[in-house]
């Protein structure tokens, strides 16, 4: 089971570098994601989602299964075509994670300008990812326990203090 994290920031800039960060520690095997997403409130009040695309990840997935089963059949690169077009086309179609309606409510708590990191965590090393952060941010919701998110707000309040 995931764990949902929402912790808020005072611009899109600065919650992009944190998304850019919780992405470095997922290449790390720090942290392992279901979905990660910047919610941003405009100066106009509107909500905008930023999601990174997973057209790119369906379509090497596609070209791996493609090639294997090319090979089978001993057509390799017409199976990596195929299963890359495939691939890409399933990947930009699907929708998983954080349902997008409830990152837009949430984002209608943020100030105009202010943005939102929502990770939905699949698998942490707490004690790994906590001395990691260096941007302080306020916790908005989490499915954490007691424990753990006290944790995370005493590690947002105390980064960049140092």
């Amino acid at each position: 089971m995931s764990d949902l994290v929402a912790i808020g920031y005072d611009s899109l800039s600065t919650a992009q570098q944190v998304a850019e960060n919780v992405a470095q520690a997922q290449k790390a095997h720090i942290i392992e994601l279901d979905d990660l997403v910047v919610v941003e409130r405009q100066q106009d009040g509107k909500i905008k989602l930023h999601q990174p695309s997973m057209a790119g990840a369906g379509a090497v997935t596609g070209a791996l299964w493609g090639g294997l089963i090319g090979l089978i059949f001993f057509m390799p690169l017409l199976g990596m075509a195929l299963g890359a077009a495939g691939g890409a086309a399933a990947g930009a179609l699907s929708d998983y994670g954080v349902d997008d309606d409830f990152m837009k409510q949430l984002g209608t708590a943020l100030e105009p300008g202010g943005a939102a990191v929502i990770a939905l965590v699949r698998k942490v090393s707490v004690d790994k990812i906590l001395p990691e952060i260096k941007i302080p941010g306020k916790v908005i919701q989490t499915s954490l326990s007691n424990e753990n998110e006290e944790a995370l707000r005493q590690a947002l309040a105390a980064a960049g203090k140092s």
